[in-house]
């Protein structure tokens, strides 16, 4: 029995805490704050593993998209309007001869020519050399990212999504800056351009390869060892299978969060440099919550609304990134990958609930509320999720009646999942004799 509970708590504890990577904190949060926070995401990955998920894809596709933007910008090498506007002297240096002289014209062409002649011929005798070390920097880069240059890169992304850049203004923190600030700011001139290198931000996580493979090689150990329990035919507890569902969304989680630095507590300071205007004369700061009217039901569903952008930021979250972040807008194409990933996410943690349909359960009331809540939480996400619906062609009766369906679907996939929870313990008290027997070969298997 202790062997069941303890691989499955650690499993359960890997999934929905060391795998979370949160936002920054606030300069201003308490430790009680902060803890408080974590334990309310660790709530939320227990009841809605799905959308930590989501929460991970949408920031691994913003990073994304956030690291070509930055980079066809020429980061670092952005310079304010003002150096913009000024004139180039080199460009004037060599100005054309074009008709004043054909034959010297013709010369100097027949010079350039002969000159990319020789580089190519050069450049094929030292090709395979050049071509093995051009491998070698690529899997190095790729993998550990040790360039020390200031090149942006997705951990760069990673970074400042998770609120890594803290503007300063008279000494003391003003504002969490996204990328689109940083770029507003650094051309009008009212800061310098934020020099810091990948291996500087990994300095500041407090995980590492090692230490993250060490969760992964734990969770994929107990995925192992519940395939070899089917395959040697003995019996599996409620808990390893609610365990299992959430081992298999905790790969994901990894893979899409491999590049975000974790736990990290302060952010990058940026300073203000302009003396005649305030940060806020040119950055705009929403100041309202438009979820605060929904009072208690406010935390159900905040981190929905704010995955799909729709809340602005409120003021007291402005040196802090929310949560559940959504303020990158996404192209159509990434927001339908996203949509779709979410509800097959969500379809495959309710199906693998339903993997225990025929399991044997203590009594027949809690194999029909295991079956129940199992088929509720596999086919509810889609209820809540469906196409976007244009308000501005449809009836308000209509659109009510579509929000008491949302509703009912959340509240009724809440109540599923906290079911499971329950009936993932109290089914331990009365297991059959096959539930006690291991597979000897895997206690041999490095694990936790």
């Amino acid at each position: 029995m202790w062997t069941i509970v303890s691989s499955c708590i650690l499993t359960l504890f890997a999934c929905i805490y060391s795998a979370i990577h949160p936002n920054i904190p606030s300069p201003e949060d308490s430790p009680n704050c902060i803890l408080r926070r974590r334990l309310g995401i660790m709530i939320m990955a227990l009841i809605a593993p799905e959308l930590i998920v989501t929460w991970a894809m949408r920031q691994w596709f913003c990073a994304r998209r956030v690291t070509r933007h930055l980079k066809e910008s020429g980061y670092p090498s952005v310079r304010s309007k003002q150096a913009r506007e000024q004139p180039e002297k080199k460009e004037s240096v060599e100005a054309p001869e074009q008709c004043e002289n054909p034959l010297r014209f013709l010369r100097l062409r027949l010079v350039v020519v002969a000159k990319d002649v020789l580089s190519v011929l050069v450049f094929l005798r030292h090709f395979p050399g050049t071509l093995a070390g051009w491998v070698k920097m690529s899997v190095k880069a790729h993998f550990s990212e040790q360039s020390e240059d200031d090149a942006w890169t997705q951990t760069h992304s990673s970074f400042v999504l998770m609120g890594g850049f803290m503007l300063y203004a008279d000494g003391k923190p003003c504002l969490t800056l996204r990328p689109s600030y940083i770029l507003k700011l650094i051309h009008e001139g009212y800061i310098d351009v934020p020099t810091i290198t990948a291996k500087q931000i990994r300095d500041r996580s407090k995980g590492n390869a090692i230490s993250k493979g060490l969760i992964v090689l734990q969770v994929a150990w107990f995925v192992m060892q519940l395939i070899t329990r089917a395959i040697y035919q003995l019996e599996t507890t409620q808990l390893e299978v609610g365990t299992l569902a959430f081992a298999v969304l905790n790969f994901l989680t990894y893979a899409v969060w491999w590049n975000k630095p974790l736990d990290v507590e302060c952010s990058h300071p940026v300073y203000w440099k302009s003396t005649e205007s305030r940060p806020e004369d040119h950055i705009d700061i929403g100041e309202g919550d438009r979820l605060a009217e929904l009072g208690i039901l406010a935390p159900v569903f905040r981190p929905i609304a704010e995955l799909m952008g729709l809340p602005r930021i409120p003021i007291s979250r402005k040196l802090r990134v929310p949560t559940f972040d959504g303020s990158i807008e996404l192209e159509d194409s990434d927001k339908m990958v996203l949509q779709l990933a979410a509800l097959l996410m969500a379809t495959i943690f309710g199906s693998i609930h339903c993997m225990a349909w025929f399991f044997a359960f203590p009594t027949y009331q809690e194999q029909v509320l295991w079956r129940m809540s199992a088929v509720a939480i596999t086919f509810t996400p889609w209820l809540c999720f469906p196409m976007n619906l244009n308000s501005e062609s449809i009836s308000e009766v209509v659109m009510f009646v579509y929000g008491m369906i949302r509703l009912v679907s959340v509240m009724l996939y809440i109540t599923a999942r906290a079911v499971l929870l329950v009936l993932m313990f109290t089914t331990l008290c009365n297991l059959p004799p096959d539930a006690y027997k291991a597979v000897s070969w895997t206690s041999v298997v490095p694990h936790l």
